[in-house]
């Protein structure tokens, strides 16, 4: 039997793992540098509200986790947006586990001191001033974006790692119910997007709304006193005030400063048949796209879907899994990064609204060939690379088909150009088509001859 260690540090990624291998017969032992979180005190401010979307779901359903994960969480239908106005405008969309397996032990207060990739022995520190070695046949490194497990590798040739932390950092702040009820429509990302900052707000089971200011740290720093801070919500966030309230607002402003928000790339994710990462300590995102936990839950499945397939050979399934996942958790962590800038700046215009209505036409009309990139990455397993590869060549479709209807347009109100615009134009524009399907014709060889009609 293969003896596995876990270093989970959130107990998220490392749970959901230690489900997967113990449902294999594997002995796992989970090791976390913190105390018991289940009866440790909550310190708040340093949280962000986590999105399980199809991704997720899939990998907790595999370990029959799905429904009661679920049923402890409120279904998001769509953003809605908070103008400086107030007027608001909706975008529609779409740990006890492991301790249930007896080959499963969850370990609390054992910080890593070092470890070897060459022969699976890791060394821990108590708080009683004690030490204590352990020995696996396989390491799983789920424990975040500073991984202790990763520092290993750091030292190693041929690893290659990356982090940039954005200028902009985060703040919690709570808005407490109303009456007994939610202050604001619980089912939706509420989002007031200010161009250089942002808040949102997302629903909690206790009918309070969790609300994360994000903004450039020296934005932070310029607010030094109580009355200046209502000063600046009065300014951006106006119709927060009567649902925050005054008090609370001076108050939890100044509880924690502002966190910061890193991106992590690495590759590869393995040493040898030993060891290997996942989480965020292969992939740190920012959380712009409510995908870093499904990326890292969808690690575990696409983990177990390769040891299916190699038969747990984990000299073969360590190379194939770093192989198959970094181009996507690579390609999560850009989307990320976009959809920071999107969600401050974008969201609010009427432009990105005309955007997404077109883009929601064109899926209606054309499913198998335009799907937009959101619903690809929350509502499908579609590789994360694979998506953004899919969402390039449909904006060549887009800008495409945007010139046919100028065109035609052209040919409406100019009737007596028709007979140049035929003969010119629509030979350039048949050439273009020609080049944009001979590419992308494993797309849809059916939008030849749709273009072809256009014009």
């Amino acid at each position: 039997m293969y003896k596995l260690s876990l270093f989970p540090f959130t107990l998220k990624v490392g749970a959901l793992n230690a489900c997967f291998f113990a449902k294999r017969g594997f002995d796992v032992e989970v090791f976390e540098t913190r105390e018991d979180i289940r009866i440790a005190k909550v310190v708040k401010g340093r949280s962000i509200n986590l999105a399980l979307s199809h991704r997720g779901r899939q990998a907790l359903k595999h370990v029959g986790m799905e429904e009661k994960i679920v049923s402890k969480g409120i279904p998001m239908h769509a953003r809605m947006i908070h103008s400086l106005s107030g007027k608001q405008s909706p975008i529609p969309y779409g740990r006890k586990a492991a301790e249930i397996y007896p080959n499963t032990r969850l370990n609390f207060d054992h910080k890593l001191q070092d470890w070897s990739a060459e022969t699976g022995l890791m060394t821990f520190a108590r708080s009683d001033g004690s030490n204590e070695q352990i020995k696996a046949d396989l390491i799983v490194g789920c424990d975040g974006a500073f991984s202790a497990i990763r520092k290993q590798f750091l030292r190693r040739s041929r690893f290659n790692y990356s982090q940039t932390y954005i200028p902009h950092g985060y703040m919690e702040l709570t808005m407490p119910p109303i009456n007994g009820e939610f202050a604001m429509k619980p089912n939706y990302l509420h989002i007031w997007p200010r161009n250089t900052f942002m808040m949102i707000a997302l629903p909690n089971l206790d009918k309070t709304f969790t609300c994360t200011l994000f903004m450039p740290f020296e934005e932070f720093e310029k607010i030094t006193t109580g009355d200046e801070v209502i000063e600046f919500f009065q300014k951006y966030f106006p119709d927060t005030i009567p649902l925050i309230g005054v008090d609370a607002l001076k108050t939890d402003y100044f509880r924690l400063p502002a966190q910061a928000m890193v991106s992590i790339k690495c590759s590869p994710y393995h040493i040898g048949d030993k060891c290997v990462l996942m989480g965020d300590a292969a992939h740190a995102v920012v959380p712009f796209y409510g995908q870093g936990m499904n990326a890292g839950f969808e690690d575990c499945l696409v983990f177990e879907e390769i040891m299916d397939q190699l038969n747990e050979d984990f000299s073969t399934v360590l190379p194939e899994y770093t192989r198959v996942r970094v181009p996507d958790d690579h390609a999560i962590a850009d989307l990320a990064m976009y959809n920071y800038v999107e969600m401050r700046a974008h969201v609010n215009s009427k432009w990105f609204l005309f955007r997404k209505r077109v883009d929601n036409i064109l899926h209606f009309l054309m499913p198998k060939t335009i799907t937009p990139l959101y619903t690809m990455v929350t509502f499908t397993r579609t590789r994360y690379h694979e998506a953004v590869d899919s969402w390039h060549w449909q904006n060549k479709v887009r800008h495409f088909l945007k010139m046919c209807l100028l065109f035609r347009l052209c040919h409406f109100f100019f009737p007596a150009y028709n007979l140049l615009f035929r003969g010119r134009c629509s030979f350039c524009l048949s050439i273009l088509v020609l080049n944009i399907c001979s590419t992308f014709y494993h797309k849809d060889i059916a939008l030849l001859h749709m273009s072809l009609v256009w014009l």
